[in-house]
């Protein structure tokens, strides 16, 4: 083996000894936060939503994949989307976790605000107990000082690996603690893209609650009201019957603004009508129409009433396409 050889392993080896002395440390520092983290992740009733920009951005879809395939429902939201409107994907109910290594990662200010503001609960994963992050959580696990393994110390490497790795450890302590089995497993890879393509809307539509409505003759404050508490960017429209009788977006509402808005009904400011799917029709289809309309939503009706509401996300976050 020649000296250039010699020297690649050498390096390599040397990166892989520095990243899993920094995981024994991570091992060993382990303590109250980490139990604390898991409680809340398990009381909450919402989603566990992961972020993080950079390096962490890609670490923290990681994450958030591997909570959803073991029982708990995750996905990541783009800091940077979120101060463009994604805000409105993270529910008083959720989560967040947020990853930035600095724990000043500045494209973050505007989902800690907003959790700070709405009292979500927030979970850093930093490298600094006395960041930002750290200081705005309610709960900082705090990875241990270990150095990159870049020569130059610069390269994200071992930090994200230990993040990585604290990823996992929720993980799989959630799924212990919910009792997740072989099944569970299985039933969450039902048969890889054709089972994601053979989805039906029903699988992933939201219904009960979580469905914005209102009645055709509610006041525009009452459906604007109902647009903010469910975050769809959307309410549906329901006649005397219960029947959708049409829609009213973020569209309808700078068409109509004026000042005497919020004393208007619901049935005179909505798109009378609307796009439609049924709970029994392919997801996949569902999003087609969304892409071709240049919509996000959605409403599921059976008989012409509204039973469910379908997001472009949660088509994406199924792998639907």
């Amino acid at each position: 083996m020649d000296s250039k050889a010699d020297r690649d392993l050498l390096s390599a080896r040397q990166v892989l000894k520095t990243e899993a002395q920094a995981l024994d440390a991570l091992s060993a520092s382990l303590d109250g936060p980490f139990v604390e983290a898991l409680d809340l992740i398990e009381k909450s009733s919402g989603r566990v939503i992961v972020t993080g920009m950079g390096k962490s951005g890609h670490v923290a879809n990681k994450i958030a994949a591997t909570l959803a395939s073991t029982g708990q429902p995750a996905f990541f939201v783009h800091p940077a989307e979120a101060s463009h409107g994604d805000l409105g994907m993270i529910l008083l109910d959720d989560v967040v976790i947020a990853l930035s290594n600095s724990g000043e990662t500045s494209e973050l200010s505007d989902i800690i605000a907003y959790t700070r503001r709405h009292r979500i609960g927030l979970v850093a994963m930093t490298g600094r107990a006395g960041s930002t992050l750290a200081e705005a959580a309610d709960v900082a696990l705090v990875i241990p000082d270990s150095p990159e393994a870049c020569p130059m110390g610069l390269a994200p490497t071992t930090s994200t690996t230990v993040m990585l790795a604290l990823g996992d450890a929720l993980a799989v302590c959630l799924l212990e603690r919910k009792g997740f089995t072989a099944q569970d497993f299985h039933d969450y890879h039902p048969g890889g893209k054709l089972g994601q393509r053979l989805l039906k809307v029903a699988n992933l539509m939201h219904g009960g609650d979580e469905i914005p409505l209102i009645g055709q003759d509610a006041p525009m404050s009452a459906a604007l009201i109902e647009m903010t508490a469910k975050s769809f960017g959307v309410v549906g429209v329901r006649d005397a019957d219960g029947r959708l009788a049409g829609i009213i977006t973020d569209g309808d509402l700078r068409r109509h603004m004026s000042k005497d808005l919020l004393d208007r009904m619901a049935g005179d400011v909505m798109t009378a009508g609307g796009v439609t799917v049924l709970p029994s029709d392919i997801a996949s289809e569902a999003l087609a129409i969304m892409n071709e309309r240049k919509i996000t939503t959605l409403f599921c009706v059976e008989d012409g009433k509204p039973v469910g509401i379908l997001h472009i996300h949660d088509c994406l976050r199924a792998g639907v396409a």
